[in-house]
């Protein structure tokens, strides 16, 4: 947004950030945001740091960050707000490993469930919750691994042409990427190093696609477009399949293949 050049009214700074005017007011109600003045009538009055001020209670809000949390990172350093944000995404980890742990358990019961046509008695539904406790607690999250030479090129490559979400990576002491992290949706993908010694190899090293990652986008033609304008190597034009997906094939900068799909509108599951 510009910079504020004069005091704004509660309804200016409403049309300038896009929130109602209840929201600006809740903020002060709170203690997020109260006006630099008010004017004999009550009315609040905003200058140019209040405005900056309400611009990092948004990022925190969109991000998720209680209400709560919110004054300690917005009246600290910058680092304290990267600090805050970087906490809260693990909570965010921690609720997507829960979420993967309780997925499971209910996929067990369906799977309990259907095996009895006529509908379980009350000792085969106590056998099942008890099944539930035997599962191994100690699997908290699923990671997809995959093998690259240049890990840092691949990284900043799926980000750039694919949307995927960077993450950490790390160096050796000559400075070399030789592990790296990808956030796609709800899962994380780790970059490992090609080995001879684990029989690791990049598609680029075999000259063939040695995997094959699916992922869901909301509109695979909006992604393929935007995939396209970035560069890239697409394989396999959007297209309806069979199965009731929509989908585009492309490959990454060392030859592994992704495959981006959507439902399609009114498949039916058999």
């Amino acid at each position: 947004m510009r910079g504020v050049s004069e005091p704004l009214r509660i309804g200016d700074v409403a049309r300038r950030t896009g929130l109602t005017v209840r929201t600006v007011r809740y903020y002060e109600e709170v203690g997020l945001l109260p006006p630099s003045e008010r004017l004999a009538g009550g009315h609040r009055v905003y200058a140019e740091d209040d405005i900056r001020r309400l611009h990092r209670i948004n990022l925190l809000r969109h991000v998720g960050i209680p209400v709560a949390q919110i004054p300690e990172a917005l009246d600290g350093s910058v680092d304290q707000l990267a600090a805050a944000v970087e906490r809260h995404l693990a909570v965010l980890d921690e609720r997507l490993s829960a979420m993967g742990r309780l997925r499971e358990r209910v996929r067990a019961v369906g799977e309990s469930l259907r095996e009895q046509p006529d509908g379980p008695d009350e000792r085969e539904l106590v056998e099942v919750m008890e099944g539930l406790g035997e599962m191994d607690p100690n699997i908290t999250q699923r990671l997809t691994l995959l093998v690259y030479d240049d890990i840092e090129a691949v990284h900043d490559h799926l980000v750039t042409v694919f949307g995927f979400g960077p993450g950490h990576l790390s160096r050796d002491e000559a400075g070399r990427v030789v592990h790296g992290e990808l956030h796609i949706g709800d899962g994380v993908v780790w970059l490992h190093r090609s080995s001879e010694d684990h029989g690791l190899a990049s598609p680029a090293g075999l000259g063939v696609a040695t995997h094959c990652m699916a992922v869901m986008v909301d509109d695979v033609d909006a992604h393929h477009a935007r995939a396209v304008a970035a560069g890239a190597d697409v394989v396999g034009e959007p297209r309806n399949m069979d199965y009731g997906y929509r989908e585009y094939d492309a490959h990454d900068l060392e030859g592994g293949l992704w495959s981006f799909m959507s439902r399609q509108e009114g498949a039916v599951d058999e």
